[in-house]
């Protein structure tokens, strides 16, 4: 009987978990931490990076009100990019052209990139691990065309792998023609994973589709780029899509990465809207538009009846 009271005690006192990790050079990470990060691409109007901005000239508004920075790089870091391959029935006359993309992703990796490559048609299917390897596994030359596309799933499956990197600067590049058809998740919840594993997403469209068919997927595929401060590429085939790949890798590389802790503390999942602002004129900025708050969970409440003395 005492073994069962003091059971039953225990779980009054059970409240949520505060996870801690420790990384190999001492980093201490808690998962519950409310920091924000954002990896800023900032070009001319020509759309050339423009490097050596100083932290002073970085202003980042939550939901109108000003924030404090509290780190700031602008130094060349390595990257965590895992690239999607649309293999979907709808790809079959481009399923080569996408593979070209993702070999041409992988040939422009720097020392310390980290890439993998995942497959997705009704499944999502990993082809090649995080790695810094430049030459692409032989796996993806067996994939064809064919099922359906779970294009959300996909970069929900994206997001939870960069969510284990160390890396700051994290990205997903999407290789489809932007036409989901069986995903089990949404849009929505799919962007905010992404946003959630502070991933930029960059967009390449391989429709082959046309009229207004070939604008609503481009338009499901520009959104996701635009709301996480990645890139829509809309011209999939020659030159223009090397120059699209090689511009990709220059940028992840070159960014500027920013943190803050947000002065609005409350739990309530809402979405909070972020503006981050340049002091210097003629300058076109991407990045996040904002994020989803956590949200608090309430703590299980037990009702515990314990047996009552017995009447002599």
């Amino acid at each position: 009987m005492k073994q069962r009271i003091a059971f039953f005690l225990l779980l009054l006192f059970i409240s949520p978990t505060n996870y801690v990790f420790s990384q190999d050079d001492g980093e201490v990470i808690r998962v519950d931490s409310s920091l924000v990060v954002l990896n800023a691409t900032i070009t001319d109007l020509d759309g050339k990076p423009v490097p050596g901005l100083q932290k002073n000239r970085f202003s980042i508004f939550e939901d109108g009100v000003e924030q404090k920075i509290d780190f700031f790089s602008a130094e060349d870091t390595p990257f965590a990019a895992v690239i999607l391959l649309d293999t979907s029935g709808s790809m079959e006359q481009r399923i080569s052209m996408a593979r070209s993309a993702a070999i041409r992703f992988l040939s422009g990796l720097r020392l310390g990139d980290m890439a993998a490559i995942y497959r997705f048609d009704s499944k999502v299917a990993r082809v090649q691990a995080f790695s810094e390897m430049r030459d692409v596994d032989e796996a993806i030359f067996d994939t064809k065309a064919s099922g359906m596309t779970s294009m959300y799933d996909a970069i929900v499956k994206a997001s939870e792998e960069l969510s284990q990197r160390s890396e700051k600067r994290r990205a997903i590049i999407v290789l489809s023609d932007g036409e989901d058809t069986s995903s089990g998740r949404s849009a929505d919840f799919a962007l905010k994973s992404a946003l959630k594993a502070g991933a930029s997403i960059y967009t390449v469209d391989m429709s082959g589709a046309d009229g207004g068919r070939r604008a609503q997927n481009a338009a499901v595929l520009r959104n996701f780029a635009e709301k996480s401060g990645g890139r829509f590429v809309a011209t999939p085939g020659g030159t223009a899509m090397r120059e699209a790949f090689e511009n990709i890798v220059a940028e992840l590389g070159t960014q500027y990465t920013l943190t803050y802790d947000p002065s609005n503390t409350a739990k309530d999942g809402k979405w909070r809207a972020i503006e981050l602002r340049v002091a210097r004129k003629n300058l076109l900025i991407r990045t996040r538009k904002g994020y989803n708050a956590p949200k608090t969970q309430k703590p299980t409440r037990y009702k515990i009846s314990l047996p009552q003395k017995a009447q002599r």
